[in-house]
């Protein structure tokens, strides 16, 4: 990805990000790059399931991948982090009837309809009779009727199919377990050594664990991105400070949508996403937004508005979850999405698509309390419209400059020209964003992306173009660096 003259400007399909994760279906590199080549833009690895030797391939697939297309390897290492879990079952999947009895034990032994093991030794401590377990994101629903030291008796409310390894959700009540937990920092280890520094910390209830996962890995020299997962309840009340901690949040509806009641769902999404651009700090969607297309070749209607609904909201990427590990269609599903987000960013301008953030900005303008990069981002922002501008450069050390831009949804693609590789993969992740490294001792970074994009086309004669920079803010004169104070704008 360094900037050369032969760099090639490969955009994406769409400018909303997509994430899929990685699993049998897709594993393959074959099958990798015609994800990319069809919209896939950053790779999940979640290490609740496979071997460190499949996620090692994988690795390896996605970088060979994304270099062949020009693109950045984003990678995302998803720990499991407090997730309780059953363990193996002997006939997987299995059926459970509404009205069975069954019970769930700490004792490690395969699983029937009978007897299940939860790998959460404090099970019984957490709950007591009446109480309502959850297991494979809610579909199926257990009511407790007698807790004993080591197991607790259930009844089936909610029927359905379960396989191993599926998720147990206890809403309302407190869980004992450390995050990170041992197995995270495992994994952390794992994907440090194979330079992987993006990291979803599940099951984030307040910005502790964000810090304990930074503080760890900067026990071994090394400094990362992390991605706080909101799936607790406890999050949202304390997402102000998970926000100040995380460099992104995603909102895993899964877990969350347990945790919430169900009918709080999009306007907890709306308000978190909302918060997240306040701070410019990129969010992800993600959970069942095609989950029909595991089996089916079509999505519902439903899916696809929902898809729309969360690029209208300001995310700035969407995910696929089982729809590419274990789907039938890796692929088309990938390119539906793409499909789907390119439409609607189509329809932007047509479609009121003026921001609230955008006119919060324009507010505290009004009433003079507005920072220099809220206003160099909303005067970019404003200006590509007015302008019909078809791309932005931006110059930046932390990439906070492409994401305080991005965050306002201009319908410009932002080449964001960054020193630095990590920021290179992380900036990715950013709607909007294309980043490229460049060499730090380039003076006339601009240039050379400029001659670019007019040989793919992506520039024509007569075409605007917005360059943002920071000119005059020196990190010698004792300020943070990547301080934008510069915009230009230049006719091609």
């Amino acid at each position: 990805m360094n900037l050369t003259p032969a760099t090639e400007i490969s955009l994406p399909a769409c400018r909303t990000k997509i994430l899929c994760t990685m699993g049998p279906s897709c594993r393959d590199t074959a099958t990798i790059e015609t994800m990319m080549q069809n919209g896939m833009t950053a790779a999940r690895l979640n290490f609740s399931h496979g071997s460190f030797e499949e996620h090692r391939r994988t690795i390896a697939a996605l970088r060979e991948g994304a270099g062949k297309l020009s693109r950045p390897p984003t990678i995302l290492a998803d720990l499991p982090g407090p997730k309780i879990r059953i363990g193996q079952l002997v006939e997987d999947p299995l059926i459970l009837e509404k009205g069975n009895e069954i019970t769930l034990t700490t004792r490690e032994i395969p699983g029937t309809a009978d007897i299940i093991y939860v790998n959460y030794n404090r099970l019984p401590s957490s709950l007591q009779p009446g109480d309502t377990i959850y297991l494979n994101d809610g579909f199926i629903e257990l009511t407790v009727l007698e807790v004993n030291p080591e197991s607790v008796r259930c009844v089936v409310t909610a029927g359905g199919t379960l396989r191993s390894g599926k998720g147990l959700n206890l809403p309302g009540r407190k869980v004992f377990l450390d995050n990170p937990t041992k197995r995270d920092f495992e994994i952390m280890d794992f994907a440090l050594a194979e330079n992987i520094d993006i990291f979803g910390i599940s099951f984030v209830e307040d910005a502790d664990a964000l810090l304990r996962a930074r503080e760890y890995a900067a026990g071994k020299n090394r400094s990362i991105h992390v991605i706080a997962k909101i799936e607790r309840a406890a999050a949202i009340g304390n997402i102000d400070a998970i926000l100040s901690a995380a460099d992104g949040v995603m909102i895993a509806r899964g877990d969350l949508g347990i945790e919430i009641p169900i009918e709080d769902m999009p306007s907890v999404q709306k308000e978190l996403i909302h918060k997240a651009n306040e701070r410019s700090v990129p969010v992800i969607t993600a959970t069942q937004m095609l989950v029909s297309m595991v089996e089916n070749s079509r999505p519902t209607r439903a899916e696809v508005t929902d898809i729309a609904n969360a690029i209208q909201d300001g995310t700035d990427v969407i995910m696929l979850s089982e729809e590419t590990a274990i789907g039938r269609h890796p692929v088309r599903v990938v390119s539906t999405m793409a499909a789907v987000a390119a439409s609607f960013e189509r329809r932007h301008g047509e479609l009121m698509w003026l921001s609230a953030l955008r006119e919060q900005l324009k507010a505290y303008l009004t009433e003079k309390r507005i920072s220099v990069p809220d206003m160099i981002s909303l005067n970019v922002a404003e200006s590509a419209q007015s302008l019909n501008v078809p791309v932005i450069l931006a110059s930046t050390v932390t990439g906070m400059t492409p994401r305080r831009i991005s965050r306002l949804k201009p319908e410009s693609w932002i080449i964001a020209v960054c020193q630095d590789e990590d920021v290179v993969n992380f900036t990715f992740l950013s709607s909007g964003v294309y980043p490229l490294a460049r060499d730090g001792s380039m003076s006339t970074w601009h240039e050379p992306v400029m001659r670019q994009l007019k040989k793919q086309g992506i520039l024509t004669p007569g075409d605007k173009v917005i360059l943002t920079e920071g000119m005059f803010s020196n990190p010698r004169d004792g300020r943070e660096p990547g301080g934008t104070d510069m915009m230009a704008i230049i006719t091609v």
